[in-house]
């Protein structure tokens, strides 16, 4: 499992990015087209453009504050211009920096990317790995205030898929159809 890929939904102006919240920050986040007060800009936020990591991650909708899935459709040129500027989160000795300067790089950077084993539809491990990007300070203020397009709250849609799913019917194509995506 050596190679990575962005795979997404996308436009020539957006790509869609998931993430999973408690009723009270989604349903604002909806209500206004980007998050609101119920959101703390204090903290890091991740975002990840692969639905069923996405679905591993919240449990398809089952975990404890994470029971409202949103679809959110941002600017490719700021999620590019994130990517492009992102330190990865876990430090290795083949990234050919000393630890002391990976943790420079971490500590002043708004921006970390997590490269984790992508997810099938029961949860188990494929053979790449798909990119989770971890936002905070002025990356995190340009995804709320800039970038955000439309935010969609798909929790139903999720609920119906998970269902589908444990009684062992056939949910791939019902699945959102994710593209390679490259950066520009």
């Amino acid at each position: 499992m050596n190679y990575k890929e962005i795979r997404a939904v996308y436009t020539d102006k957006t790509i869609r990015v998931y993430q999973a919240y408690n009723k009270r920050i989604a349903e604002e986040a909806v209500r206004l087209g980007t998050f609101g007060s119920s959101f703390s800009m204090n903290r890091m936020t991740w975002i990840k453009p692969s639905f069923l990591w996405m679905m591993y991650r919240c449990g398809w909708g089952e975990k404890e504050n994470q029971e409202h899935i949103l679809a959110i459709d941002i600017d490719r040129s700021g999620f590019d211009k994130a990517v492009k500027s992102a330190v990865i989160s876990t430090y290795s000795d083949d990234l050919g920096l000393t630890k002391e300067q990976w943790q420079k790089l971490v500590k002043e950077s708004d921006v970390r990317v997590q490269w984790d084993p992508e997810k099938d539809i029961s949860g188990n491990n494929m053979n790449y790995r798909s990119l989770q990007l971890g936002l905070r300070g002025n990356a995190l203020y340009e995804y709320v205030n800039k970038w955000i397009v439309k935010i969609t709250d798909i929790t139903e849609y999720v609920h119906d898929l998970n269902e589908k799913r444990l009684n062992k019917k056939d949910i791939s194509e019902l699945l959102p159809k994710e593209e390679i995506y490259h950066i520009y």
